[in-house]
C-alpha cells in the first residue's frame, strides 16, 4: 500500500493506494476513523483495481480546517471531486460508509457522471435521516449521542483515558466473535485521533450539519425537509445495512426506493454499524457482485 498526498480544493489531502491495472475504486471512510479502517477492502481488490483510501479533512495526515464551516457538504463533495479528478480514475466506484456515506449521497446526486457505481454501507440517505428525526421516535433516541459530538467539551470527553469512550464505541456493538478491533488496530487509531486536530476536525462534521436531534438543550430543534426530488440518485447503488446498528436504526432504509432509482439492497442481520470490519469478506463478495453485474 503505497501513501501519497494531493493538492485539492485548497487542502491537503492523504491517501492510501494500492493496485495500479483496472478501474478505480474510492473508499471514504467516516466518524472516528481514517483510511485503515478499509485494509480488508483495499487488500481485496487491489487485485484487479485501482483501491484508494483516503483520509477525509479533518482526519489523521490530511489537512485539518479549523473553521467549522469548512466542513459542510459542499466542501467534502469537492474534495471527492478533486480527488477522483487527480487519480483520473472517472467513472468510478465510491464506496463510503457512516459520513463517508453523507457525502457520498451528495456527490452522487451532484456529479452523477464520476460515478459507475454507488455502494453505501450504513450512512442514511439526507431526506430519510431528516425525516426520520423528525418523524420516528427511536431513530430520535439513537441519535442522541450527536449531542454530545456537537458540543464544545466533546474533544476533552472523548480525549479522556486515552480515548476510552471513542474505543468502547468501536467495540461496544460487536460480540467477541466479532472482535475485530485487535491491540495492533487500536494503537494505530489511537496515533490518528491524537494527531493535532484531529479530534476536532472529526467533530466539525456534526457541529457543520444540519441534521440533528433536537435535544433537552434545544428541544425545539427540528432538521431541515429536504425535497426529495433535489437528493434522487441516478447512479446505480447497493446499500449494504447491518441491521444491529444502535445508531442508525433500520428505519433509515424506508422510502430508500424514493431517492434512489436503481438500488440494491443487502441487510447484514447480525452486522453492527461496524459490519464492513465484522463481515469483511461477505461485505466484499456483496460489492463485487454488484460492479460485476
Amino acid at each position: 500500500m503505497d501513501h501519497h498526498y494531493a493538492d485539492i480544493n485548497g487542502i491537503r489531502l492523504h491517501y492510501v493506494s494500492a493496485g495500479a491495472k483496472g478501474p478505480l475504486i474510492l473508499f471514504v471512510h467516516g466518524f472516528p476513523e481514517f483510511w485503515y479502517a478499509w485494509k480488508a477492502q483495499l487488500e481485496d481488490f487491489s487485485r484487479d483495481h485501482q483501491a484508494v483510501a483516503l483520509d477525509m479533512r479533518g482526519y489523521n495526515l490530511s489537512d485539518k480546517p479549523v473553521d467549522v464551516k469548512a466542513y459542510r457538504a459542499k466542501h467534502l463533495v469537492q474534495d471527492l471531486r478533486g480527488l477522483i479528478d487527480h487519480l483520473g480514475g472517472r467513472p468510478c466506484v465510491l464506496v463510503a460508509h457512516d459520513w463517508g456515506g453523507a457525502v457520498a449521497w451528495n456527490f452522487a446526486v451532484e456529479y452523477p457522471e464520476y460515478l459507475s457505481r454507488l455502494v453505501i454501507i450504513n450512512a442514511p440517505h439526507p431526506v430519510l435521516f431528516s425525516r426520520a428525526l423528525r418523524a420516528s421516535p427511536e431513530q430520535a433516541a439513537a441519535s442522541q449521542y450527536m449531542v454530545l459530538l456537537r458540543s464544545q467539551k466533546a474533544e476533552r470527553v472523548l480525549a479522556e483515558n486515552d480515548y476510552e469512550r471513542l474505543v468502547r464505541m468501536l467495540r461496544s456493538e460487536g460480540g467477541a466473535a466479532r472482535d475485530w478491533l485487535g491491540d495492533d488496530d487500536l494503537e494505530l487509531y489511537r496515533e490518528a485521533w491524537s494527531r493535532p486536530g484531529a479530534l476536532s476536525g472529526g467533530l466539525n462534521y456534526y457541529r457543520a450539519s444540519p441534521l440533528y436531534p433536537a435535544s433537552p438543550e434545544d428541544p425545539h430543534y427540528q432538521p431541515p425537509e429536504l425535497d426529495p426530488a433535489a437528493f434522487t440518485v441516478s447512479v446505480p447503488t447497493l446499500v449494504i445495512w447491518g441491521e444491529r446498528d444502535r445508531a442508525l436504526r433500520p428505519v433509515l432504509l424506508e422510502g430508500m426506493n424514493e431517492v434512489v432509482r436503481k438500488l440494491t439492497v443487502k441487510r447484514i442481520p447480525e452486522g453492527s454499524h461496524w459490519v464492513a470490519h465484522e463481515y469483511p469478506e461477505l461485505v466484499n463478495r456483496y460489492i463485487r457482485e454488484f460492479i460485476s453485474n
